[in-house]
């Protein structure tokens, strides 16, 4: 019985999957070769780029013209800085896979002799010549995770193979497919001793071209999706399919995860009788961000780097990048986690991401929220609004600096102590829906308790700007609406210098959108 996985590279004997070669232009990629062209091929983690190169290299050695071979070399990277363990660790990752894939008897050995005989500054090249002279065929080296491979280690690999370029296709592979998470423009080289960066991607400047392998689109997660509907009969109703494809946008581990999560795991779904329904993807989303699972947890451990922070915490607070470089820029879309909406600019990639993101970032807030009794709903367990205003202003004035001081993102920290209190109100009843963009000037916070909605608009005051409650009030109307809602929170965090302690000036007072939609601001 196939089944929908996460777990590494896509086996389509036993698990559902769509055509792996289709998941790039194949047709591009073969002229390439054809060409002898050394190019790049990057993709962000868990997309099926793994799968994709192994069916490639399938795919050209049945084919018989090249005689080609994919090799990880990932496990170089635990060598840091030390080229000669590090290119020792490349060449027998070649020669392992090779063995493998040929039954080779005579890479193991030359592997052996030029690692012992050779510096490690020409072993690589010596090796990868000499292995493709024993071949009648033209070599087609595919290497993923070159990126893992750090400083000097990387840069060996590169020249070396640069070197050995001009010798192609007899002496050196006729192409060379280099793959990673990143371009290899982005490659960072640096010394971790000195925290310098030593070089760029000018150490493999015979790269031709660099390829991204993107997400689903949206009929290809439901073909995927159709597959289990096949192999079993229960169906996925549209309004499940589709709430798929919104939230994931197509990413195709979460796709996975989420499929996987609904027909295999959750008691509801398993058996195959019961149709997945949108609920049931609702409850699996949630499921897989409770759990931290480990595509999740990877993706909060990148939002700790400064490169990441530069252009994620404007989007999250709405306003402009300014601090980070195009290179910046362009690292967070290798990584994923954002993408280009058209001419609107950078967004989150996706509404998985857009809820993850700033839940981890408020999760050392939440673990510093002191102890609270739930003054906010009332004795039939539902949520009294007044009651919860009450104990926000009382929990701002106690708490708020202190908390200020663990949030990680210190422009958006107001945002992040805002939900760790949010999220201790809703939860194991509710939920909280987050929007934000780029240039918006504003996060909105849907909370739903139950049959209550409330809707909160956060802006923030800084130095040198007029009082946002006009724009905040024509800001909120329009979400009020969006939501069929006639009243909601407009909470401005002043953050203008010289201003008196939170706990004195906190208040909360009455307006009026112009359409006359009562409106409680809250000045924090």
């Amino acid at each position: 019985m196939k089944f929908f996985t996460t777990e590494g590279p896509v086996n389509c004997s036993n698990h559902y999957c769509l055509p792996p070669l289709e998941r790039f232009d194949l047709d591009e990629i073969l002229t390439l070769i054809a060409r002898q062209k050394y190019f790049v091929l990057h993709a962000p983690r868990q997309t099926g780029k793994t799968s994709s190169l192994l069916a490639l290299m399938t795919y050209l050695n049945q084919e018989g013209n090249y005689r080609a071979l994919y090799a990880n070399i990932e496990g170089a990277q635990a060598a840091r800085e030390n080229v000669k363990e590090g290119i020792a660790a490349v060449i027998y990752s070649i020669a392992i896979q090779a063995s493998r894939v040929f039954r080779d008897e005579q890479v193991d050995h030359l592997a052996q002799k030029i690692i012992s005989e050779k510096s490690a500054l020409v072993a690589l090249e010596q090796f990868v010549s000499l292995w493709c002279q024993l071949s009648a065929q033209p070599t087609v080296l595919i290497l993923d995770e070159v990126d893992a491979l750090i400083g000097d280690t990387l840069i060996s690999l590169l020249r070396q193979l640069r070197s050995g370029y001009p010798n192609r296709p007899t002496l050196f592979p006729q192409s060379i497919i280099l793959c990673g998470v990143r371009d290899i423009r982005d490659y960072r080289i640096h010394s971790s001793k000195e925290k310098t960066i030593i070089t760029g991607g000018s150490a493999f400047n015979v790269k031709a071209k660099s390829l991204r392998m993107g997400d689903f689109i949206e009929t290809e997660v439901y073909a995927l999706l159709q597959e289990h509907t096949k192999e079993t009969g229960q169906i996925f109703e549209p309004d499940a399919m589709q709430t798929i494809w919104y939230l994931t946008q197509g990413q195709p581990w979460l796709v996975n995860a989420l499929a996987y999560e609904t027909c295999f795991e959750m008691k509801e779904g398993r058996g195959w009788t019961i149709p997945i329904t949108r609920k049931m993807v609702l409850d699996a989303k949630e499921n897989l961000i409770i759990n931290r699972v480990t595509h999740l947890d990877q993706l909060s451990d990148k939002l700790q780097e400064p490169r990441v922070r530069r252009v994620v915490e404007p989007i999250l607070a709405g306003g402009i990048i300014t601090e980070g470089t195009d290179d910046d820029r362009q690292y967070v879309i290798d990584l994923g986690l954002v993408r280009r909406k058209g001419a609107g600019g950078l967004v989150i990639s996706n509404p998985i991401y857009r809820e993850v993101i700033p839940r981890v970032l408020a999760g050392a807030p939440q673990d510093s929220l002191p102890a609270m009794s739930p003054s906010w709903l009332k004795p039939d367990g539902s949520l009294d609004t007044h009651a919860l205003l009450n104990a926000f202003l009382e929990f701002w004035r106690q708490h708020g600096e202190p908390l200020l001081r663990s949030a990680p993102y210190h422009e958006i920290a107001p945002h992040l102590v805002l939900m760790a209190f949010m999220h201790r109100v809703v939860n194991g009843g509710g939920a909280i829906e987050r929007e934000y963009a780029i240039g918006s000037g504003r996060m909105d916070l849907c909370i739903r308790f139950g049959n209550v909605t409330l809707a909160i608009e956060l802006k923030v005051w800084r130095d040198r700007e007029p009082d946002p409650l006009a724009e905040g009030l024509k800001q909120i109307e329009g979400y009020l609406k969006g939501l069929s809602l006639d009243t909601g929170w407009l909470v401005i965090f002043d953050h203008r210098s010289g201003q008196p302690r939170i706990r004195e000036r906190t208040v909360a007072e009455s307006a009026t959108t112009q359409s006359g939609m009562a409106v409680t601001v809250i000045r924090a």
